[in-house]
Formats: C-alpha cells, structure tokens, sequence
C-alpha cells in the first residue's frame, strides 16, 4: 500500500513562534510566503545568518523576552512591555532591576513552587491510588 503524504505547510507566523523569533523581524520573503516543515526543520538545523542574528541579538517575541527575564508575558504587560525586546534592552532591564521586574520575577518563582507542589501531591495520590487498588477491596 502507497501513503500519499501531502507537504504539511504552516504561515510564517507559525513557523516564527516555533523558531523562537520576532515575525516583524524576518526577511520579507519568510513573512511572504508559507513554510514546510521540512523547511521548518532545515531552519532549526542549520539556521541562517539572518535567523541566528535575531536568534542572538533580537528584536524577541514577548514570550522570549519574558523567559530571559524570568517572568510571565502578563507580568511584562503589568511592566509596561507589549512589544519585542533586543537583547541589549533585556540585559538593560537586567541591570536596572526596576521594581516592577522583582516583583514580576517573585511572583513568577512562587508560581514555580506551587506547580512543583502540586505535581508532587498528585503522584502521591496516584501512587496511594495504586496502593490501594494493588490491596484489593477492603471490607469496613
């Protein structure tokens, strides 16, 4: 049996979430056209000049500035940030360490410690769970 396998393309919004870039920032003939994954996957491989200089220097997509900030993309909203950021405007904040970015960066640590104390608790009651099912019905 044949599989015709059909080339799965995606828009180049797409793709540049994937790759971890600005749109606005690509060359016109990425924002222009549509990309394959195959393309997708010679891009993340071996990546052009172009992409590893906004790959280093930017200008990044809200959710990359918010990584290498250490905060979520709403807390940069609360900061005042709704567009990208180069590098050196990151490593700016960085240094500055405005209130509004400590705090952002705290909250954002205890929604860590919380999502790590949950996901603790739920293998515990699965594991209770397992224990229980392991030591059959018990008769009260």
């Amino acid at each position: 049996m044949k599989s015709h396998q059909t080339t799965q393309t995606m828009k180049p919004a797409t793709a540049a979430k994937k790759l971890g870039v600005y749109l606005q920032a690509t060359p016109a003939e990425f924002q222009e056209g549509v990309v394959t994954r195959a393309e997708l996957n010679a891009l993340q491989s071996d990546p052009p000049e172009w992409l590893r200089e906004l790959r280093r220097n930017g200008p990044h997509p809200r959710p990359v500035v918010a990584a290498k900030l250490g905060t979520s993309i709403s807390g940069l909203a609360r900061g005042g940030i709704t567009e990208a950021l180069t590098t050196e405007q990151i490593e700016a904040l960085k240094a500055e360490r405005p209130e509004w970015l400590e705090k952002e960066r705290a909250t954002q640590a205890e929604v860590r410690k919380e999502a790590v104390r949950i996901k603790e608790k739920k293998a515990e009651q699965a594991e209770k769970a397992e224990r229980d099912a392991q030591s059959g019905p018990s008769h009260s």
